[in-house]
């Protein structure tokens, strides 16, 4: 059985979804693939359709209702992944910003020893290709602000490309995560790192979209912004809850 699940959460990116699934697919590791779509009104979930005529029994598709998130999506493809028995469980954007020859770094950092491996931009100097530089410096600034509040000796907190063994998502109780966008991120993790998992950082370089349009927006950095602190706060008088 493959051991490996890539879940790719979409909401219209149809430009780019047939050239990324592909683009797993070719790899030398083989891994399957989950596309969670939050119903995209361009058509990205009938594409996936199509594909899995070309992939059947290794490209998945769950559609939801309505856009609810990041955090949610990944939450509904944690679960997914948990009842299906996979043992490495992949996050990665559907738009190239993560390469995925990479995929298979993040899976033997994983067997060498990580609980949880991250697609870090930051690990070795700043490895972003076509951002502008307020945008890298508000990323860069974040991941610092984040390493600050909670202790964590992460250097990309807010990155979304990911490795995670089953059993670190086996003890973290999915239905008590607060946050939906970027927030997500850095709550997962802080997740891990009070339950004393392993997190490895390995070195990327993230590309910017060339394809389809961002989803970052002010909300979305507010919740970062003030729910490291809330997360922070709590944690403190939660702590055996928050390490669950």
């Amino acid at each position: 059985m493959i051991d490996s699940l890539v879940i790719i959460p979409t909401f219209n990116e149809i430009e780019n979804i047939e050239a990324i699934i592909k683009a797993v697919f070719d790899l030398e590791k083989e891994f399957h693939v989950l596309i969670v779509d939050d119903n995209s009104p361009d058509g990205t979930a009938s594409k996936v359709m199509e594909l899995q005529k070309a992939f059947p029994g290794k490209l998945f598709l769950e559609v939801r209702k309505e856009k609810a998130g990041l955090g949610t999506a990944y939450i509904h493809g944690f679960r997914w992944a948990l009842a299906n028995h996979y043992e490495f469980i992949f996050e990665m954007d559907a738009d190239f910003s993560h390469t995925p020859a990479d995929l298979t770094r993040l899976y033997q950092a994983c067997v060498d020893g990580a609980d949880l491996a991250v697609g870090s931009r930051y690990i070795k100097g700043v490895n972003v290709v076509n951002w502008p530089l307020h945008r890298v410096l508000l990323s860069y600034g974040a991941s610092f602000y984040v390493k600050i509040i909670t202790g964590m000796r992460v250097h990309d907190p807010t990155a979304g490309f990911i490795c995670y063994k089953r059993r670190v998502l086996e003890n973290i109780d999915l239905s008590a995560i607060h946050f939906v966008g970027y927030a997500f991120q850095i709550e997962m993790k802080f997740r891990a790192h009070l339950n004393k998992f392993k997190i490895v950082e390995v070195p990327i370089i993230f590309t910017d979209r060339v394809l389809g349009k961002s989803k970052m927006n002010s909300s979305i950095v507010r919740e970062a912004i003030f729910g490291v602190i809330k997360m922070k706060w709590m944690s403190f008088f939660r702590k055996n809850k928050f390490k669950s």
